[in-house]
């Protein structure tokens, strides 16, 4: 047995020297992007959303000096240098696309999904590359604690071949009424967080299938409810994503279990663990392994938690990629795989069977 060097769940901050604007004042942007900003010391200089009156209320709780009246006001105020849209994707390339055009604007941080389609999403991809700009895509997961110490263990080969990994959510998105009116439900909203992070583990997979029901416990017309995703990867790891987000029963005085779950388990050791979003809490992991355990079980400890303080992370890397000039984390270019990910799983959906990732032009 060797012993394990420390693990990182959370990043360093090594850049914070950009002004921020931004735009929206929903849960999202109030609670986790400007809550993380704040214990990072990035500079929020501006903030707009849709209705003023919320953008300013948002504003005075966060000691931002600037709202402007609209979202395109903020754009064009040339004290901005970073962009940071939380705004649902049918809203979002309009706004990205306005940014691109205004010169002092130098990066865009973006929601996922980055749009409704894949083919948006080459388009803006595409059109960041020809302004010479960074969009990088919120794929916040990434650098939740647990995600981040369970990579170290595998880069590690602490669990020697991988063999299966899945990941349970069982929530409630009660925060986004606007998915409502979208025709693509489950997958394109909330599953790509998980199909993104399986990606960052494991690599880009060789295929997906993907099935889907509709949810009889929600009160609008949908059609991939609930939905689970069979991930086969180069390495023959194999990987299950199942989201069941309008769980319940929920009424009033009903105890709903709600939670995220996920375990991996190689030749060598597993590892499990919990995403603490849905109750609040520091996510979990847990493993075992051969190499380096003995085989008892190891539980590293952390205060921060998924939300809010992955969101330092995520706005981190960008600030770093534009100092440094390399390629962010979380660059446009690997999204869009993300979101062919997310195509061949409603290719697959309608016409019921697994689809290569290589059938899906990016």
């Amino acid at each position: 047995m060797t012993k394990a060097e420390p693990f990182h769940p959370d990043v360093d901050v090594r850049e914070k020297g950009y002004r921020i604007g931004c735009i929206g004042a929903g849960m999202i942007m109030a609670e986790c992007h400007l809550a993380a900003y704040k214990m990072a010391g990035f500079t929020v200089g501006a903030i707009a959303s849709r209705t003023k009156s919320r953008a300013a209320e948002v504003a005075k709780r966060w000691d931002i000096p600037t709202v402007h009246e609209t979202p395109e006001a903020l754009i064009a105020d040339p004290s901005i240098e970073i962009i940071d849209i939380a705004y649902p994707p049918d809203q979002q390339p309009d706004l990205i696309r306005k940014a691109l055009a205004t010169p002092h604007i130098k990066a865009i941080l973006a929601q996922k999904p980055l749009a409704l389609s894949l083919e948006e999403a080459k388009k803006l991809r595409d059109e960041a590359k020809a302004a010479g700009k960074i969009i990088s895509v919120n794929q916040n997961m990434r650098y939740d604690q647990s995600m981040r110490v369970l990579k170290e263990i595998l880069d590690r080969g602490e669990l020697g071949s991988v063999v299966i990994a899945t990941i349970e959510m069982r929530a409630i998105p009660h925060w986004q009424g606007f998915l409502e009116d979208y025709d693509r439900l489950t997958l394109a909203n909330m599953s790509v967080h998980h199909l993104d992070v399986l990606r960052f583990l494991f690599g880009d997979p060789d295929e997906i299938y993907t099935a889907a029901r509709t949810d009889p416990r929600t009160r609008f017309d949908h059609s991939d409810g609930v939905t689970v995703s069979t991930l086969k990867f180069p390495n023959n790891v194999l990987a299950v994503s199942l989201e069941d987000v309008w769980s319940g029963p929920r009424e009033e005085g009903f105890d709903s279990d709600i939670y995220i779950k996920w375990r991996v388990e190689g030749t060598d050791g597993v590892a499990q663990g919990t995403i603490g979003w849905p109750d609040g809490s520091p996510s979990t992991l847990s493993y075992a392994s051969k190499k380096t355990t003995g085989g008892k079980w190891v539980s590293p400890k952390w205060d921060t938690m998924w939300f809010p303080h992955a969101f330092i992370g995520v706005m981190e890397q960008l600030q770093y990629a534009l100092r440094s000039g390399e390629a962010p984390a979380l660059s446009v270019a690997d999204n869009v795989k993300t979101m062919a990910l997310v195509e061949a799983g409603y290719r697959s959906m309608a016409e019921g069977r697994a689809v290569k990732l290589a059938d899906i032009a990016i």
